[in-house]
C-alpha cells in the first residue's frame, strides 16, 4: 500500500514532466518492490492497486488504446511478480539444501570423530587381549601354538562382529536376531552340533559402541560354554537372554545345563583368559559380571541403561 502511494505521489509529481504515453512508470518500480520485499499476495494487491490509479488518474477512461495499455500493464507486473516467486522459491531451496549440507558436514564430522573413538578403543582392546595371550604364552611355552590359534580366533570374532555392526545395509539392526546369528556361527565353528543356543532379548538401546563390548562378551561366555560345559557328544543348552532389571539397568544372563563349576572351584575366583577378557568387556560398560554355579553355569552381567557421562 505504501510502495502504491508513493509511486502514486511521484507520478503526479511528474505529471507535467513526463510525456503523455508513460501511465505506468513509477508504478512498476513500486510492484516489483513490494512483491521483492512482501511476497506474492502484497505484490499482486500492489499492482492492481497502482493498476487502478494510472488508469484513474492518467489514462483517458475509455479507448483502444486505454485497453491496450492495461493488457499491457497486467502482463508485464504478472511476468515481474512470477519471475520475483519464482527468484524467492530458488533462494529457498538453496538454503534448505545448504542447511541440509551442514547438517551433513556435522553428522559426517560426529561420525568421524566416533569411528577414531571405536577404533582407538579396538586397538587398545587387541592390544591388551594380545599381552595377556603373550603372557599365557610365557608361563606355558609348549602351548604356544594353540595360544596363538586361540588369540587368532578372537581377532576373527572382533572383525566378524564389526563388519555386521557397520553393515550400511543393518541400518535398523534387531539386538535378538544378530546375537542368534552371532551364537549360531560360534556353535558352528565349534563343531558342537549337539549344542543348542536360544537367544531371548527383550527391546534395549544400545549404542554402537556397548553393542560391540555386549557381543564380544557373548560370543566369548558362549564359547566358554561349548568348551567346558558339556562332554564329548553330550548334548545341551545354552541360554542368552536380556532384561530390565530396573528403570536404570539391564541385565544379561548366560546360562547353561551343562555339568558347571569343577568341584572346590569358587565362582567368580576362576583364573582364566576368557573370564579376565569377559571382566574387562563388563568394565567398558560400566557393569558387574558375576558367576554362579548349580547345575549348569550361569554368567549374568548387570550394567546401566544409560552410559554415564
Amino acid at each position: 500500500m505504501c510502495g502504491a502511494l508513493a509511486a502514486f505521489a511521484l507520478r503526479l509529481a511528474l505529471v507535467d514532466t513526463l510525456p503523455d504515453g508513460f501511465p505506468y512508470l513509477t508504478f512498476f518500480p513500486a510492484v516489483i518492490l513490494t512483491t521483492f520485499f512482501c511476497g506474492v499476495g502484497p505484490g499482486v494487491v500492489s499492482a492492481a492497486l497502482c493498476g487502478a490509479m494510472a488508469w484513474y488518474f492518467f489514462m483517458p477512461a475509455t479507448g483502444y488504446q486505454s485497453a491496450l495499455a492495461i493488457g499491457f500493464y497486467a502482463i508485464i507486473v504478472a511476468v515481474d511478480i512470477t519471475l520475483i516467486h519464482l527468484m524467492h522459491e530458488a533462494a529457498r531451496h538453496l538454503r534448505q539444501e545448504r542447511a541440509v549440507s551442514e547438517r551433513l558436514y556435522q553428522n559426517e564430522r560426529v561420525l568421524f570423530q566416533e569411528l577414531q573413538h571405536r577404533v582407538a578403543n579396538n586397538i587398545q582392546f587387541i592390544s591388551g587381549l594380545l599381552m595377556m595371550q603373550k603372557r599365557q604364552a610365557a608361563a606355558d611355552p609348549s602351548r604356544a601354538a594353540a595360544i596363538l590359534s586361540e588369540a587368532q580366533t578372537r581377532l576373527e570374532t572382533i572383525s566378524r562382529v564389526h563388519r555386521m555392526l557397520h553393515d550400511p545395509s543393518r541400518m535398523n539392526l534387531e539386538i535378538g536376531p544378530y546375537l542368534q546369528t552371532i551364537c549360531n556361527d560360534v556353535l558352528q565353528s565349534s563343531g558342537a552340533r549337539d549344542v543348542a543356543c536360544v537367544v531371548d532379548f527383550a527391546p534395549a538401546e544400545l549404542d554402537l559402541t556397548r553393542l560391540t563390548a555386549l557381543s564380544l562378551l557373548v560370543v566369548e561366555l558362549v564359547t566358554n560354554a561349548v568348551k567346558h560345559a558339556f562332554g564329548p557328544e553330550q548334548a545341551g543348552t545354552i541360554m542368552v537372554s536380556l532384561r530390565p532389571l530396573d528403570a536404570a539397568r539391564y541385565g544379561l544372563t548366560i546360562s547353561d545345563n551343562g555339568k558347571g563349576l569343577s568341584p572346590g572351584v569358587e565362582p567368580g575366583k576362576v583364573d582364566s583368559l576368557g573370564l579376565r577378557i569377559c571382566e574387562g568387556l563388563a568394565a567398558q560398560m560400566h557393569g558387574k559380571l558375576t558367576t554362579s554355579s548349580g547345575s549348569g553355569t550361569t554368567v549374568q552381567l548387570e550394567f546401566p541403561k544409560v552410559m554415564p557421562a
